[in-house]
């Protein structure tokens, strides 16, 4: 259907400069707050494009916030252009292929994230203008969505508390209403020192850090068995004490990832693990620090922002993908099991499609699947803001989050496809807001009904800061 709403016609001027953004920030692949040449790639659109820049909001040097506008109401719409380790890969062919670098890839496609992002903005700052209507547009540039909870902290130093609503997107497989289902998350350190010896010589006058790590280990793998059945924990082991065996190993380090429905299951579940480290470290006589990292809550939902989103998705209809597009995406479903592609529908509540390589339709949105959830910190802003989510085909029915499927298919025409379309829902959802500002009110309505008698309680301690790193040498 030829859509001629303004805002869209605007965006679709605008989306050569936005495509090539996407495509620039997909070959500069960076991790948690180490986004220093993403970062400068989305300054540099803002401000070509006219906004106001705050750099290095809240501290955090890979961050940046772009305003336009003049008065209320002010709406915030969220980008992100972090990547993902391990995740390298060629793009545009159906078969795991690194390329050469950091080994780093945009596995989540956070790459289109910002960029559409940035474009919806643009094209609301335009509409504003072109309109002389009231209002203020505001662009966060986000990093370290993957782990670093860039926007908790960006919360807790108040940078939204002035923001009426927040609106952001995700790359998908399926085109739908994001359900606001999520899990709190946080990631901890768990740093265990003992005291090194020759392991055959005088093993007797060792204290083995490795050990204290394997035992917390084998402790909360016999915990998973007496939690909610919501709750999740995962763990990366960042240094197993050195690679000889010989030496009684004297310091280990692992990072745990504690997953809840909600903050305060999180925290209770937290304090379960850390009595499992400390029992570690006491049967191996071994000291542990530990040290909290990141932490973000799960998603709060809104109706009337649901709702009014919903509604200019059926009035844009799905993402129009071509027979090229579909060819590629049949190419990618090859390499995947036909678990995978039965996993997308049944996340979604719909029956399963045959024939579809790419998602031709808009899902419902009173349909609810089985829940299969992350985290993400939009959660935090969604505590101190209304906000809603898209959720947008760019990428082939059943590629799993997080691999070397979704970073091939990151810079391919069905991405931005649904770049584009993901920024005319988002630039359509908040001009509507702009218009009809009883809108709003429903929502802060909403807003206030769901926090009821639970206030936001920002899940990262007080005294921990962004775990910022320095600026990496060029490759």
């Amino acid at each position: 259907m030829q859509n001629t709403d303004r805002i869209w016609d605007i965006v679709e001027e605008q989306r050569p400069a936005f495509l090539e953004l996407s495509d620039r920030v997909w070959g500069m692949p960076e991790i948690a707050y180490t986004e220093y040449r993403s970062v400068a790639e989305h300054r540099q659109m803002l401000e070509e494009q006219g906004f106001a820049i705050t750099d290095g909001p809240a501290g955090i040097p890979t961050a940046v916030i772009g305003e336009a506008g003049t008065g209320g109401p002010i709406i915030a719409i969220l980008g992100e252009y972090d990547a993902l380790p391990g995740l390298s890969q060629e793009a545009g062919i159906a078969e795991p292929r690194p390329l050469p670098g950091n080994g780093h890839g945009h596995g989540c496609g956070h790459n289109m994230l910002g960029s559409a992002a940035l474009l919806a903005a643009t094209a609301v700052k335009n509409y504003l203008a072109e309109n002389n209507l009231p209002g203020t547009v505001r662009y966060y540039g986000c990093p370290a969505e993957e782990g670093g909870a860039a926007k908790a902290f960006m919360v807790r130093e108040g940078l939204f508390k002035d923001v009426d609503v927040a609106i952001s997107w995700h790359p998908a497989s399926m085109t739908r209403v994001d359900d606001a289902r999520s899990l709190a998350n946080t990631r901890i350190d768990f740093t265990f020192t003992g005291r090194s010896s020759h392991a055959a010589a005088a093993p007797h006058l060792g204290r083995s850090a490795l050990d204290a790590m394997e035992l917390m280990a084998v402790g909360v793998n016999y915990l998973r068995e007496h939690v909610p059945s919501d709750s999740r924990i995962h763990y990366a082991i960042l240094d197993g004490g050195g690679i000889a065996p010989n030496v009684v190993q004297s310091r280990a380090k692992v990072r745990y990832a504690v997953r809840s429905r909600d903050v305060h299951a999180m925290k209770a579940l937290n304090e379960r693990v850390l009595k499992v480290a400390r029992g570690a470290a006491m049967m191996t006589e071994t000291e542990v620090e530990i040290k909290v990292i990141s932490a973000v809550s799960n998603l709060l939902g809104n109706a009337p922002l649901e709702q009014l989103m919903f509604a200019n998705m059926q009035r844009l209809g799905p993402v129009e993908f071509s027979e090229t597009d579909r060819a590629y995406a049949r190419q990618i479903q090859a390499t995947l099991s036909a678990e995978d592609i039965e996993n997308d529908y049944r996340a979604v509540g719909i029956p399963l499609r045959d024939e579809t390589p790419l998602c031709d339709f808009i899902v419902p949105i009173e349909a609810k699947g089985e829940p299969m959830i992350g985290s993400t910190d939009v959660g935090d802003v969604s505590w101190a803001v209304p906000t809603v989510q898209a959720r947008v085909a760019t990428h082939a029915i059943g590629s799993p989050g997080h691999s070397w499927q979704i970073t091939a298919q990151g810079k391919s025409d069905a991405a931005h496809k649904g770049l584009t379309y993901a920024a005319k829902i988002m630039a359509a959802t908040a001009t509507d807001l702009f218009a009809n500002p009883e809108l709003i009110e429903q929502a802060k309505a909403a807003h206030r009904t769901n926090l009821g008698k639970k206030p936001y309680e920002n899940p990262i301690p007080a005294d921990v800061t962004p775990p910022i790193q320095p600026r990496p040498m060029i490759e």
